[in-house]
């Protein structure tokens, strides 16, 4: 009966969808109404992606850019999903510009070189860039590829280099030599293993059971052997990207770390619903100023984000789950910015100043991430799902597209 009456609902909100569309073309596309102001939410993320490819310091050879983890790996993650939440179709400007740029420098490979050198950054600058840029033109693409539910040559050519790059003996074996210039999260030694984490996320998510390939195994063997013989070593932060990837490679956590995991993460969050990346490491910012310790949205997005895939989305998953996202909704819902359409988050580095450009990197990961979060909540079969039906009453597309912003 239960079946019945959510297959007459689901057939009725389809309809009501298809009916408004001709009404809905003569008026500006719809905002998803899941919490966020997901069109203002966009123009933050576009308008920052113009930024940052109209920054000097960004510019590298061949008429290229560099690649960043804060601003364009994040846009890739979260711009394609409130495109479908927002029921528009086509890359963006922003877009077609950052996918043309990577895509040259991934098909062109041999030629380019490296973000930064030797000789002005110091030694190994050259293989850790060359490394880091690898993973990020990988994830970058294959968001893309997820997208469109089809994978793209150019997509498996970058991370046939990122394979190639891969440490193949001593400690670090599995992982990537990452860019390191003790900027916390992004560059800094923590970042080779949360960058190794989200490459495994995104090897699984690729079209094509790309992570089932015959020449996929030996690589993604010894990057999960990696993540999990140094899991222990590693910051909260990691741990939670740890967790992410473990929904599809579960030999990563074993269930007595994943409990005591969810444990230190539950105890973390504020009663407001928020987490602070600040509480999510041993950080300690370069210019001797004060932390900034109030909940930010890149924390709060980020494990969100995390327990909705990986923990909610679980067979049987635990009831409490359910409460500490919910909590962590309410805090996304209000806190984004009405002005900018962002969500807060600061450096961990330096006291820099919000109204720079620089001053954004977090912000830009922010929003991302809480974007993402929100979308993908309630999910299908949790009891969330309970009160999904009503709220998505007459936001025609959306009703069916927020469930797929991570697909199974």
């Amino acid at each position: 009966m239960r079946k019945a009456l959510l297959a007459a609902i689901a057939a009725a909100l389809l309809a009501q969808s298809a009916s408004g569309q001709a009404a809905r073309a003569n008026r500006p596309e719809p905002t998803a109404n899941a919490g966020g102001d997901f069109a203002a939410a966009a123009r933050y993320l576009d308008e920052r992606e113009s930024w940052w490819q109209s920054w000097d310091h960004a510019r590298r050879d061949h008429d290229t850019r560099c690649v960043s983890c804060h601003t364009q790996a994040t846009y890739a993650f979260a711009r394609p999903a409130l495109r479908r939440s927002l029921g528009t179709h086509g890359l963006t400007e922003q877009e077609t510009a950052m996918l043309a740029d990577v895509r040259k420098r991934v098909q062109a490979w041999d030629q380019m070189r490296p973000f930064y050198s030797d000789d002005v950054y110091g030694k190994g600058k050259e293989i850790e860039s060359r490394n880091a840029e690898a993973v990020l033109n990988a994830i970058i693409l294959s968001n893309y590829d997820v997208a469109a539910g089809v994978p793209d040559d150019a997509t498996r050519l970058a991370f046939r280099h990122a394979w190639e790059l891969q440490t193949r003996t001593g400690p670090d074996a599995g992982s990537w030599v990452w860019q390191n210039f003790d900027y916390a999260p992004w560059e800094s030694k923590e970042s080779q293993y949360h960058w190794a984490a989200l490459m495994a996320v995104q090897a699984a998510r690729e079209p094509g059971q790309y992570a089932q390939q015959p020449d996929t195994q030996e690589p993604l063997k010894a990057l999960t052997g990696y993540l999990k013989t140094h899991y222990e070593a590693q910051p909260l932060l990691n741990k939670v990207v740890a967790l992410w990837a473990s929904k599809s490679f579960p030999e990563i956590l074993s269930r007595s770390r994943k409990d005591a995991l969810l444990a230190s993460i539950y105890a973390l969050q504020r009663p407001d619903g928020g987490w602070s990346t600040t509480s999510l490491g041993d950080w300690h910012r370069r210019d001797g100023t004060p932390l900034e310790t109030r909940p930010d949205g890149y924390a709060t997005g980020l494990i969100a984000l995390v327990l909705e895939e990986a923990v909610a989305a679980a067979p049987h998953a635990p009831s409490s789950t359910q409460a500490h996202i919910e909590r962590a909704m309410a805090w996304l819902r209000a806190n984004q910015n009405p002005d900018t359409g962002s969500w807060p988050a600061w450096s961990l580095n330096k006291n820099r100043d919000p109204e720079s450009g620089p001053g954004k990197f977090m912000s830009d990961a922010a929003t991302a991430y809480a974007s993402l979060a929100l979308l993908n909540w309630p999910r299908p079969g949790f009891p969330g799902m309970r009160g999904a039906t009503s709220a998505r009453l007459g936001n025609g597309p959306v009703i069916y597209s927020l469930w797929q912003t991570f697909p199974e």
